[in-house]
């Protein structure tokens, strides 16, 4: 139970992360002032959650290599970022993102592109010897000082969460209560 509720705050803190950098290259680099990058109405990127995830534990065994690292995290999040844009086109009926004409260099049918792949490695980089040893290290402070409400925080959160992505899962990300 405790490594599940690590896992999930792990996912929660790159989806919060990726949230914060999406929201961050619309507002600085296309100048549109906020918008909420998210099809959730929290501030989380599952798809970040999800990659994150995916590089934790692809690049286990990599990780004295971090050059090795890097590549791997540069494979894997263009490989997810372009299979992403294939289901949630085909879930939401439009493209959510092209990078043709955003200055990116070359891209693959604006799904995928060669500085978003290169971002992402940085990122990758820091989520796997930044953020995930900083969560790993709250989540076990927080799981021997305060057990109880360590765990009721963990499913407030999943269940707030989980509320969030059904809901947009089943009635869109346009819905209304």
């Amino acid at each position: 139970m405790e490594k599940s509720m690590k896992w999930f705050w792990t996912f929660l803190a790159f989806g919060v992360i990726g949230w914060i950098y999406e929201v961050a290259i619309v507002w600085f680099e296309l100048h549109l002032g906020f918008v909420n990058r998210g099809f959730l109405w929290g501030p989380c990127l599952p798809i970040y959650g999800v990659g994150g995830l995916l590089i934790l534990l692809v690049t286990a065994k990599a990780r004295k290599h971090p050059l090795l690292v890097f590549l791997i995290i540069c494979l894997l999040a263009t490989g997810v970022e372009l299979a992403a844009s294939y289901l949630l086109e085909r879930w939401q009926g439009f493209v959510l993102w092209d990078y043709r004409d955003a200055g990116y260099g070359p891209t693959y049918q604006g799904r995928i592109a060669v500085r978003s792949s290169l971002q992402f490695g940085l990122m990758g980089m820091a989520a796997v010897y930044v953020v995930y040893p900083l969560v790993d290290w709250v989540t076990s402070k927080l799981q021997k000082k305060l057990p109880k409400g360590y765990l009721a925080l963990t499913v407030m959160a999943a269940a707030a969460f989980l509320v969030d992505l059904i809901w947009h899962l089943i009635f869109g990300s346009n819905a209304k209560w």
